[in-house]
């Protein structure tokens, strides 16, 4: 034990003596345990338990109730909620006071509430129809300005930007006064109207538990216990309770999720790998530097063992004050930045850090920082005292089996990537990512000594520095798998990720060109369709304009043509237009003989080869209210305006011979509207049921994190190279010294420190090029298909992979083109 203590006294001193080594080596090992620690405190603080959210969700109230859509078959269970809906969206009639009590006895008290959306102009806003006076709403909202509002006046959050006294114009209503501004106790960033009395439109999107309908907050004489909600179920409501939340069922166990332990084995693995191979350099530097001074203890009696836990003890006082460093910034920088980040969007609860996971990546840390010393320690314990103390180098001899084990564990994982890529998901590829990485990392020392031959083809300055990192391949070795594990992850990111993108690119499809203002109604009377043509007239004075039908039955059920086509691997599910000449030239984006020819004729124009079959196209005619049909119409192929556009046009010939009636409530136009456009504000005072929508194209770009990936991937490798490029410096100082002495220029004495750092940087990244490429090429195939048969869509970022690839051996030699090269006086003796 006093052997373990006097090695750590070592240690401390030795880390104050080189405190800016021994800075490198804490950030080095801190850094991934900073990183992963803010994130799971984050995560953690930002995620509201249902126990926590209980007020906001509540009030004072001992249940929420909501409405589920009529036609819905709902069952809540202890592991979540199941529905299915097979009706068209209405709300079933409305319970009321009686109905409630019935259901939950007496004593009950209840205040209706109805979430929605509020369209002001063009833009639907969230919107709460509550009366906020009532004691039940208690803790829901924060006055924060102002007072609640009563009727016609509405509080706003504080993100819509709006102040008392403000007024709210809803599309086709009276405006509102804003009377208060109210927070939301965990959304910050929420966007919220909210008043006793709000006109309300429809939402669009599928209804779910958590969504948009009418409710009710109610206080009960009883608790509302796990038992009273199947027959809450029954009654078509959807049941918050608090007694429910406070005490909840206990689920059915889960499965072991094998793929999630993998992924979090693959992860613990990869950050492992990489920070040793950063921080290895850097304690080498530590060894080389102290190579006397442990030569001396053991020349006065030292064993191998000492010296091994001298070089250990290095290891675990820097990991383990990086790592507690790391930990309380990490969580420090959990904890404030949620705050901030919730802004942007997402909740925020009261402070929570996730003890046993942050605990365990800080015991990572620490095991990662003696794991780092392990090889300069073993070193240590091989080093001949004689020869060190008469300042001659180490001989180093590589381990024949080495470059064989290097090679099983690659083809292993070449092998592995073959069955992971047709697997779901990613975590498999990584998982055999892990294994290439690995043997390319016992590879490294191979590859260093077999590139030794082109020193012989080089200049002078590059010719030395190769030739030294060949001979000291242990510390050329760390640097070159650090370098090559940085890019190989990049790589293989940016491929993954690009073609992602691509994918969802070239999956991209519409039934209107780009640039297309289209303006449609559902189920109006002919006499509301005049008006609203009459009006878009007169908003849009001059602008040719496209009619478009829609297709009634007998009985005046709305029907939609539809059918299905695979488009990019999926199965799209298309509807078809109904129109003349003037709409077959707007999707066209032309005149088109042979197609208006057809049309003419009594065909339907289809802009998706596939879905046709012997020049024949299958629709099926469906409707919320009446039969469905199958149709097969005649129908020929054109080519559309656009590279991503589908769908088919029909005459309205062809619909009326199949038995329908066609009614024009659809008009297009070639038209972008300004940004500061108030057409569909003024086409929904006409009528409310109308919608006005613009094709834009496809808007999304690339991920921007993708360049985040190419700025750590330069700092870390840049780091590991450097860090090895100092450790050589100090290694080749006799060469350096005898060149000097000869005439050598300070410029040439840099080219040798840069050819160092050339040679490492680019040696990993050649190496992580190959490794990356694999890697990446195999993630882009569950990233991108969508089922049996679909081809993978493998796309490279070009200008990233160069950057990567090039831009990390520019920037280290440039980095170590600055380094001092002053070399020491020597001592000579007199």
């Amino acid at each position: 034990m006093s052997a373990v203590l006097a090695a750590l006294r070592i240690a401390r001193r030795n880390a104050w003596r080189s405190r800016g080594r021994s800075a490198l080596i804490m950030v080095m090992i801190g850094l991934p345990v900073l990183v992963i620690t803010a994130v799971l405190t984050l995560t953690e603080t930002m995620t509201v338990t249902p126990q926590e959210g209980l007020v906001a969700e509540l009030g004072a109230a001992d249940a929420r109730l909501v409405q589920v859509p009529e036609g819905t078959v709902l069952r809540q269970e202890p592991g979540g909620v199941s529905w299915s809906t097979g009706g068209d969206g209405a709300t079933a009639p409305r319970l009321g006071a009686a109905e409630l009590v019935a259901l939950l006895g007496p004593g009950t008290r209840s205040t209706p509430f109805s979430t929605g959306v509020l369209r002001v102009g063009a833009e639907p806003v969230d919107a709460l129809e509550i009366d906020l006076r009532d004691p039940l709403t208690r803790g829901m909202l924060t006055l924060v300005e102002g007072r609640f509002p009563s009727a016609r006046e509405v509080a706003v959050t504080p993100a819509l930007g709006l102040r008392p006294g403000d007024v709210v114009r809803p599309s086709g209503a009276a405006p509102l006064t804003v009377v208060g501004v109210v927070e939301h106790p965990h959304r910050p960033s929420l966007r919220q109207v909210v008043g006793p009395d709000l006109p309300l439109a429809p939402s669009d999107d599928f209804w779910t538990p958590s969504g948009y309908g009418p409710g009710w907050l109610v206080d009960t004489a009883k608790p509302v216990s796990w038992a009273d909600v199947p027959a809450l179920n029954r009654a078509g409501l959807f049941v918050t309770s608090g007694a429910v939340l406070t005490d909840p069922p206990r689920p059915p166990a889960s499965a072991f999720d094998v793929q999630h332990a993998v992924g979090i084995g693959a992860m613990v693995i990869m950050v492992v790998l990489e920070t040793v191979l950063l921080a290895g350099p850097a304690f080498a530097v530590g060894l080389r530097r102290r190579r006397r001074e442990l030569a001396e203890i053991a020349a006065q009696g030292g064993s191998a063992g000492h010296l091994r836990t001298i070089v250990l003890a290095d290891g675990l006082v820097l990991g383990g004050a990086g790592t507690l460093m790391a930990t309380v910034l990490g969580v420090g920088a959990g904890v404030l930045g949620a705050p901030i980040v919730a802004r942007w969007g997402g909740e925020v609860g009261p402070p929570g850090v996730p003890w046993p996971p942050v605990l365990s990546v800080a015991a990572l840390g620490l095991l990662t920082g003696i794991v780092a010393a392990l090889v300069p320690a073993v070193q240590a314990a091989r080093q001949h005292p004689a020869t060190v103390l008469a300042g001659r180098a180490p001989a180093v001899a590589d381990r024949p089996g080495w470059p064989l084990m290097g090679v099983v564990l690659v083809l292993a994982g070449l092998g592995a990537t073959v069955v992971a890529r047709r697997q779901p998901g990613t975590v498999w590829v990584l998982a055999s990512a892990v294994l290439v990485l690995l043997g390319l990392v016992v590879l490294t020392p191979w590859l260093v000594r077999r590139t030794g031959f082109l020193a012989t083809r080089l200049r002078l300055p590059l010719r030395v520095s190769v030739r030294d990192a060949v001979r000291h391949r242990s510390r050329t070795a760390s640097a070159v798998a650090a370098v090559m594990a940085v890019t190989a992850t990049a790589v293989a990111v940016g491929i993954g990720t690009y073609s992602e993108y691509m994918d969802r690119r070239d999956a991209y499809t519409s039934a209107r060109p780009t640039g297309t203002l289209a303006i449609w109604a559902g189920d109006i009377g002919d006499a509301a369709w005049n008006r609203m043509r009459a009006e878009t007239a007169r908003l849009l004075p001059g602008l040719p304009m496209a009619a478009g039908y829609h297709a009634k039955d007998a009985q005046g059920h709305r029907y939609a043509l539809r059918y299905t086509v695979r488009w990019n691997g999926k199965r799209t599910r298309r509807t078809a237009a109904i129109g003349d000449r003037a709409l077959l030239r707007l999707l066209q984006g032309r005149h088109d003989p042979r197609a208006a020819a057809a049309l003419a004729s009594g065909k339907a124009v289809v802009f998706d080869p596939a879905a046709l079959r012997d020049g024949k196209l299958t629709l099926r005619a469906s409707s919320t209210s009446g039969p469905p049909r199958t149709l097969e119409v005649p129908a020929v192929a054109a080519t559309p305006a656009d590279e991503h556009q589908g769908g088919a046009l029909l005459p309205r010939a062809l619909v009326e011979q199949a038995g329908f009636t066609t009614v024009e409530r659809q008009l297009y136009a070639m038209h972008r509207p300004s940004a500061d456009s108030t057409l569909a504000r003024d086409l929904t005072k006409v009528d409310r049921r109308v919608t006005v929508a613009f094709e834009e194209g496809y808007r999304n770009v690339p991920d921007p994190g993708l360049w985040g990936w190419l700025v750590g991937a330069l700092v870390l490798g840049v780091g590991g190279t450097l860090a090895a490029t100092r450790l050589a410096a100090a290694d080749m100082r006799p060469e350096r010294a005898t060149m000097a002495a000869i005439g050598a220029p300070p410029g040439t004495l840099r080219m040798v420190v840069a050819g160092q750092a050339l040679y490492i940087s680019g040696l990993g990244a050649l190496v992580g090029l190959v490794a990356g490429t694999v890697t990446g090429v195999a993630l882009s195939r569950p990233m991108t298909t969508h089922g049996a048969g679909d081809p993978a869509t493998v796309a490279v970022p070009w200008p990233f992979v160069i950057a990567v690839v090039v831009g990390l051996p520019l920037l280290a030699t440039v980095a170590a083109l600055i380094t001092r090269t002053r070399l020491p006086l020597p001592r000579r003796p007199l």
